[in-house]
């Protein structure tokens, strides 16, 4: 079963690997390789109340297709009819086999190709697979399961405990009192998708997270769109929000008391005459962990009507009735939503080996964001953590096409990235302040502390790496 190109997974980065392929390199043949039964990744895994992006689709969708709704921020069936329209559009669906789990990977550098071993999940039937290059688009988390800490006591309870990544569409939570532990983007979605079925939802945090309430319906958009064909119209949001969201980061990261002092203001605006104190007040700058957006405010909303609450303590241990927290408080509780993050799993799990021999990815550099190095004809698809996902996926296709093109003008069949600096410095991979990155440090590769192999998170620069500088690196081995 060999093709040119094998993508693993059809979820946001998967689908749209294939489409700018069909788009830009349609010489070659590809091959989507999918662990579940549909396409969507993220957006068909989870169930939970209320899930959507927490960046504006304008940047979320792909550079190549409009977005059209009125809505910035989408739900998950929107973002799945999304994917299954460009699905249809470039006639995707045709290239996809589903349950197929990638248990590993072995480079042959003889005939510079790749064999991939999957398991089906459902009948463990395995199957083999060969192409001469690999677009890793599996995401960065465990799909299996989302991460819950060792509560004391948990066995106690007697009523639903759940994970929103295992959510039982089933569960009846209406008229229950409800407790979310976490302050998350999930957190922050579910109380207020559930706050008006609810008796009570309490949101439980150890420490309080930076929340700003955002328009749902972006008026200079709307105005854009009645001057401007729809195409023209969308590469302008798309810009617009693009310098938004930089501008807002780097101020972020250059004058963090000046802009805590104003998101803590938008935060007391949201509030009314409710106090900021205890519940929205970081101790941290803004930006050093994740930004949670509520689309309209509705967070807020469910608080000021008095649906919904939250309490910052920690918890002592779980209850019969719910939750004794170490101030002696006690949450009572009929269901119990542990939103506590996720499982960070590089590649899904799947083990990697050059001519059978394992490949230590913890002790390689990322190269450009986009490729390992020492491993050839492997490329990685990843987003930024301060902005959009999807923006950096797209450049990773607009730069994978380029490199294609290139290896075809000049006949090489291999290419790999080395470090060619001495004393290159080591940074973590990811530059944010959070449990789920913490908890991932051992098992990730690294970044280095000068370019290319050090991930700015910055659109602008890779824009310019990746879209506008030539392929041609020193740090770049071609072989025929």
């Amino acid at each position: 079963m060999n093709s040119d190109i094998i993508i693993i997974g059809a979820g946001l980065s998967g689908i749209g690997a294939a489409c700018h392929l069909q788009r830009k390199n349609p010489n070659k043949t590809y091959k989507i390789l999918e662990a579940r039964e549909e396409i969507g990744g993220t957006w068909s895994l989870f169930k939970y109340p209320g899930i959507r992006s927490d960046s504006d689709m304008y940047t979320f969708g792909y550079s190549f297709k409009t977005w059209n709704d009125d809505k910035s921020f989408a739900d998950a069936p929107s973002i799945l009819n999304y994917l299954h329209e460009a699905s249809d559009e470039y006639d995707v669906k045709e290239k996809i086999t589903f349950n197929q789990k990638v248990v590993s990977y072995n480079l042959d550098t003889s005939q510079n190709l790749w064999t991939v071993k999957t398991v089906n999940p459902k009948t463990n039937e395995e199957q083999l697979y060969t192409s001469q290059f690999i677009f890793n688009c599996s995401g960065y988390y465990n799909y299996d399961d989302g991460y819950t800490p060792e509560f004391k006591g948990l066995e106690n309870f007697k009523g639903k405990f759940i994970h929103p990544q295992k959510w039982d569409k089933n569960l009846e939570y209406k008229n229950k009192k409800v407790v979310v532990i976490g302050s998350g983007a999930t957190a922050v979605t579910i109380v207020p998708s559930i706050a008006n079925d609810v008796a009570k939802v309490i949101m439980l945090q150890r420490s309080p997270t930076y929340i700003a309430a955002l328009p749902n319906k972006d008026k200079i958009a709307r105005f854009v769109k009645i001057i401007f064909p729809v195409t023209i119209a969308h590469k302008l949001i798309r810009a617009k929000n693009i310098f938004a969201d930089m501008l807002f980061y780097n101020l972020c990261k250059k004058y963090p008391k000046t802009m805590k002092k104003m998101v803590l203001k938008g935060i007391k605006k949201e509030l009314g005459d409710l106090p900021l104190e205890p519940h929205f007040t970081p101790d941290y700058k803004p930006w050093d962990q994740r930004f949670c957006l509520v689309p309209d405010g509705d967070f807020f909303k469910a608080i000021k009507k008095g649906k919904a609450a939250v309490v910052t303590d920690t918890i002592d241990t779980f209850i019969e009735n719910g939750i004794l927290l170490k101030s002696g408080e006690i949450l009572e509780a009929d269901i119990i939503i542990s939103a506590t993050g996720l499982k960070l799993l590089p590649f899904g799990g799947a083990k990697i080996s050059i001519n059978s021999i394992p490949f230590d990815i913890t002790k390689q550099f990322i190269y450009k964001g986009l490729m390992l190095s020492e491993l050839p004809n492997f490329f990685v698809f990843t987003g930024y953590t301060n902005a959009s996902w999807t923006l950096k996926s797209d450049l990773t296709s607009e730069y994978l096409s380029r490199l294609l093109k290139y290896l075809d003008k000049t006949n090489y069949k291999s290419v790999s990235a080395k470090v060619l600096e001495e004393n290159l410095g080591t940074l973590p991979l990811i530059n944010l302040d959070s449990g789920y990155i913490h908890r991932a440090k051992d098992i990730l590769p690294k970044q280095g502390d000068k370019f290319p192999w050090r991930l700015y998170q910055n659109y602008i620069l890779d824009f310019k790496a990746l879209r506008m500088d030539t392929v041609k690196d020193k740090r770049l081995e071609f072989i025929r």
